[in-house]
């Protein structure tokens, strides 16, 4: 607005004062100036704007109060009341204030605003005048008269700096109503907003000054809502300065600008509508700290509960997406961090992360990782809907993560979520379906190789799976319906835990002994023995064993502490027994001034591991009566998604594992009522474990419970003649194993069933065969001779060497166990009678075991059909063969058998594992690793495995690697923790497995033609299948002991075949095959050998006189 010319008051300058107000000079008290200048306050406060004669007639008055007398006034009523005054006259004179110097009204103006400061006190009893000031400076506007000023910003900065400072939480609406419609109508109508007023507005915001006057925020907040179309430019050159073009120096806020623009995000996306475009352009940028912090302001942006920033802004979401894979590890962190927040706030967002969370869980960085699993975990806490199953997924991956830490979270988190949602039912059954494979998934892990995985499974096990927390009913109801859920791998850890905790219990039982013998040299070795294995059952086994001699040394002291112990260990110590001995072993050894105590850590992790915190005499009694409702159908069975038949066979099998574990916890007449009901069903499988918990559990039965022991008997007497094989095997060996006339029991069977044989009946025969061949194994002393003219007379000539019966001509190679004929079935438990048998007796004083191998040799060199008369289907004698393969390698576990199997006969029984028939070379790897794996074989079997290199199938010949590194692993340990190892090193350290390898392939049937490239190529892939494994490390420069072996086997003749010079040709071949495959395998192996090998001299002859040293090639 234009401003007037100069008013000229009336009657020549002269000042009119209102009607009983004397002049007001500098020569009068202040008190005086006071009690005139409200009568003046009053008067001005009366006119209005239409007083067109006052106007003039006090026009004069109005300059007057404009004077520095009152505008310095020291007195502060006296500037109140003239600012009063001023803001009345702005009012009665607008549009044309009567002041018409800029410096007069520039002084005016900064005047009023500093009478403004007297807002603050609310009590004061002059706060009714400043509120009237502000009501009137904000009615009439009057700050607008200031546009026309040059330096009206400084005026504005300040009145705005002092109604910031002034506002606080006493003021009540219409004061903060006021504030605002002053401060809104200068931006609004203003031609602008200088940086340094916006400064004024965006300080309030920064968190320092947001927390120390909560109102100031908020009334710069309602300022920046009301002025959002006109601000918003000013806000955009501002954060476009700094950003962009990067100048810091425009304003001292520059440094907080993420602060400020999550702030303004907050109050008003629209407010930073021009300034978004602007953080892409920084996500972009090079600095990796600069878009760590701009990651770190969009996440909050993004995250924020109500925010639409990422369907409204999608090329910015896109670009922040981008920065999951920045190079920049921090940025990566952070933006992992930032999808927790944005799973729980946006979950329709959850399809754009899952991808890029994807990815991070692969994230070379640890702890990136580590935050993908937290991150998904904290948003399925919270609601199990907000994580798809891919994202559950990505936690399922990392519990087999090379880093304990990550692995740990996944394993952690996996459990926390199966208890929420699982046990509890939280949530519903639709989410515990969801995740119903968390409970297989986290059993599964026990059968990964580092103690550390097996113990913290153990754990979940105890504290998310089945809380040892709750009471015994309900602990066994969680453990009952569990087990009869879990698929066949996780039932099969779930008991590999139970027996290694029950493995590490009888260890440190057998401890405990030898602290009651007297102190010796033997004694102290064995001591050392055992803790070396307790040792390797805990983490960090170099710590571990430092810990357990230290454990030792303290049970050696203290009496007290071996007596609790004891009690921990003893099979008769109940749950809550369990507790009070852990919580008395752990107090013994705490030391209050000890803040950590990595040796009661260890101890602790000892205890949780033999504790028994699950199974005791009333937790069998709970599960027996949750068998028994399932039986009667009066079970929650349906309800907990299992059918009464699964939950039945279940709960056997639990009872079953338990009663190898706890045995002492069954003995009581109402388990074994249960029990004997369990043999009269008809499901073959309740009955055979039911028995089988009675051959573990019963040994009391005969002496303390008679009533049982008499309807027992005749159950196990019908089931060994009448029942299933596994009946009848599980019958012969619960007699064996509970009774004391047990000879007479065992008559009583044997007798019947051996005069009762029929071959032409060969569907009764099965049942009978496996009992007498299991009765003769038990009890050979009272049925090897009997047994021996049923072997000659019935089961080899009538059985074995006579075929029936026509097989099926469909030229297959395998069936389903249902569609083998009877009369194979008959022969193959024939085959496995005649191993019993002879296993029983232990000796070859009667050549039965030469025959015996003759026959078994027979029936795989006629390929199965030991008659020969092609009346047997092709897969019946896969069966057969296969029986014939696994009757060798049993017989080789015993000593005197071995000792007079020919190398003939071990190549015949070596070759099953190239057998045409999948499954036979499938169940025969299978068996011959495990007896490989528990050292019951001689080390020779272990180069069949060499020969399945040659196998079509890729998965067989991975199982086979995979079978060959797990012996030789086991080997290696069982000689470093055996030092008697030492004397039988020919028999046990693997690289001895090369002679027997390279006589086995020499003697290869498809070894034909020594010099066929072809040929050769198999031969070296076969060594190379062994070699590889035997040669990853070169301990003890075992490079160099493989070549001299393989030199020295060149200097003899094949023993087999000592004259036949083809049989030694190939054998020098395969040897210098085998030199070829070290030689490129390693360069150590030309050093000098440390030991000279030793040969078995049952394959290899040493010459005399002719060495031989031609190199084929």
């Amino acid at each position: 607005m234009e401003f007037p010319q100069q008013q000229k008051p009336a009657g020549d300058g002269k000042i009119i004062y209102p009607p009983g107000v004397k002049e007001i000079t500098d020569k009068i008290s202040n008190d005086e100036v006071v009690k005139r200048l409200k009568m003046v306050v009053k008067t001005y406060m009366d006119m209005d704007q239409d007083s067109e004669e006052e106007k003039q007639q006090y026009l004069a008055l109005a300059l007057h109060l404009a004077s520095e007398f009152f505008l310095r006034n020291p007195n502060k009523d006296v500037r109140l009341l003239v600012a009063c005054c001023l803001a009345d006259i702005f009012r009665i004179y607008a549009p044309e204030a009567p002041y018409t110097s800029h410096d007069k009204l520039k002084d005016i103006f900064l005047f009023i605003t500093r009478q403004l400061k007297g807002l603050e006190d609310t009590k004061s009893p002059q706060f009714n005048r400043y509120f009237y000031l502000l009501e009137n400076l904000a009615w009439v506007k009057s700050y607008n008269i200031c546009f026309e000023l040059e330096d009206c910003n400084e005026i504005f900065i300040q009145l705005f700096k002092t109604l910031f400072s002034v506002i606080n939480n006493s003021h009540n609406q219409k004061v903060q109503m006021h504030m605002m419609d002053l401060m809104s109508s200068i931006i609004l109508e203003g031609d602008g907003v200088t940086q340094e007023l916006l400064d004024t507005i965006l300080i309030n915001l920064i968190p320092a000054h947001k927390n120390l006057n909560k109102q100031a925020y908020d009334l710069a907040k309602t300022l920046l809502k009301r002025t959002v179309q006109t601000i918003e430019t000013c806000i955009a050159n501002f954060f476009n300065q700094v950003l962009v073009m990067g100048k810091s120096s425009v304003s001292d806020l520059s440094e907080h600008v993420f602060d400020l623009i999550q702030e303004l995000f907050a109050i008003d996306p629209m407010l930073l509508t021009s300034v978004m475009p602007q953080l892409e352009f920084k996500l972009k940028s090079n600095d990796g700290e600069e878009r760590l912090a701009v990651v770190r302001l969009l996440a909050k942006l993004f995250g924020a509960k109500d925010s639409e920033l990422a369907s409204q802004n999608r090329p910015l979401w896109q670009c922040f997406l981008g920065r999951f894979n920045d190079i920049h590890v921090p940025v990566r962190l952070e933006c992992v961090k930032f999808a927790s927040h944005c799973l729980m706030n946006h979950p329709d967002l959850a399809r754009d992360l899952t991808e890029y969370l994807k990815v991070r869980s692969h994230d070379p960085e640890e702890a990136i990782r580590h935050d993908v699993i937290v991150t998904i975990i904290n948003a399925g806490k919270k609601d199990l809907n907000l994580v798809n199953d891919q994202l559950l997924g990505f936690v399922r991956e990392r519990t087999l993560d090379k880093r304990w830490r990550v692995r740990k979270e996944a394993m952690m988190g996996l459990a926390q979520l199966y208890k929420k949602y699982c046990l509890h039912h939280e949530a519903g059954k639709e989410s515990a379906q969801k995740i119903s494979w968390i409970k297989d998934k986290l059993l599964h892990i026990y059968y990964q190789n580092s103690i550390d995985d097996k113990l913290l499974v153990e754990k979940i096990f105890a504290q998310y799976m089945v809380p040892h927390s709750l009471d015994t009913e309900e602990k066994m109801k969680c453990l009952y319906y569990l087990y009869a859920c879990l698929d066949t791998n996780a039932v099969k850890a779930l008991n590999e835990m139970w027996k290694c905790q029950n493995m590490l219990r009888g260890l440190v039982k057998e401890l405990l002994d030898l602290h009651k013998l007297p102190v010796s040299e033997a004694n102290n070795t064995a001591m050392f023995g055992k803790l070396m294995s307790i040792a390797k059952n805990l983490p960090d086994a170099g710590k571990a064993q430092d810990f357990m001699k230290k454990f030792n040394q303290v049970l050696g002291e203290d009496e007290k502490l071996r007596v609790q112990l004891e009690m921990l260990i003893s099979p008769t110590c109940s749950c809550k027994q369990a507790e009070i001995c852990v919580r008395e072993i752990t107090r013994k050894l705490t030391f209050p001034k000890q803040p950590t105590n990595p040796f009661l850590e260890m101890v602790k992790f000892l205890l949780e591991r033999i504790a028994p915190v699950h199974i005791d005499s009333e937790a069998i009694s709970a599960l027996v009566k949750l068998l028994n409702k399932s039986i009667e159908g009066t079970a929650d069975d349906d309800e907990e998604g299992v059918t009464p038949d699964t939950a039945i066979r279940a709960g056997l099998e639990l009872l079953k594992v338990l009663s190898f574990t706890h045995p002492t916890a069954f003995h009581s007449a109402e388990t074994y009522e249960s029990l004997l009901q369990c043999l009269k069903m008809e499901d073959e499988k309740v009955a055979e474990a039911a028995i089988q918990i009675f051959r573990n559990t019963g040994q009391k039965i005969e002496t303390e419970l008679q009533q049982i022991r008499s309807t027992l008997i005749p159950i196990l007497h019908q089931k060994a003649k009448r029942g299933t094989p596994h009946q009848a095997k599980q019958a012969v060996h619960c007699i064996h194993a509970i009774f004391n006339n047990k000879e007479v029991q065992l008559a009583q069977i044997f007798e019947p069933l051996s005069r009762s044989l029929n071959a032409d009946v060969p569907e009764q025969l099965i049942t009978p065969l496996v009992s007498l061949g299991h009765i003769s194994m038990l009890a050979p002393d009272q049925f090897a001779s009997p047994m021996k003219s049923i072997v000659a007379n019935f089961i080899v000539k009538d059985l074995l060497m006579n075929d029936r019966s026509v097989g099926n001509k469909n030229g297959k190679l395998w069936t389903t166990d249902e569609e083998v004929s009877p009369e194979v079935l008959a022969k193959v438990q024939a085959i496995k009678l005649l191993v019993r048998w002879l296993l029983g007796m232990k000796n070859n004083q009667s050549k039965s075991a030469n025959s015996t191998l003759r026959l078994l040799s027979a029936m795989l060199v006629s390929e199965g059909d030991l008659t020969e008369q092609k009346k047997i289907s092709k897969s019946d004698m896969s069966r057969l063969r296969l029986a014939a393969g696994g009757a060798i390698m049993k017989l080789a576990q015993e000593p005197c058998y071995h000792d007079i199997i020919t190398p003939e006969q071990f190549q015949l029984c070596g070759l099953v594992i190239n057998d045409e028939c999948y499954q036979v070379r499938q169940i025969f790897a299978q068996k011959l690793h495990l007896a490989l794996v528990k050292l019951l074989l001689p080390l020779e079997y272990l180069a069949v495995f060499a020969l399945c290199a040659k196998d079509p199938v890729k998965e067989r010949r991975a199982h086979a690697r995979q079978c060959l590194l797990k012996n030789i692993s086991v080997r290696r340990e069982y000689i470093k923790q055996n030092p008697l190892a030492q004397e039988k090193l020919v028999s046990l350290l693997p690289e001895y497995v090369v002679p027997y390898m390279i006589h086995l392939l020499a003697h290869d049937p498809d070894f034909t033609k020594p010099h066929e490239y072809e040929q050769l190529k198999d031969i070296k892939e076969c060594l190379w299948f062994m070699l590889e494994v035997l040669m990853t490390k070169n301990e003890n420069n075992s490079h160099a002991f493989l070549r001299k072996m393989v030199e020295n086997i060149k200097q003899t003749k094949d023993a087999q075949c000592p004259d036949d010079a083809k049989a030694n040709e190939k054998l020098y071949i395969v040897c210098d095959v085998a030199l070829f495959v070290i030689a490129n395998k390693s360069t150590a192996c030309h050093l000098d050998s440390p030991k000279d090998p030793v040969l078995p001299s049952k394959f290899f002859l040493i010459q005399d006189k002719a060495i031989h040293t031609h190199t084929h090639t």
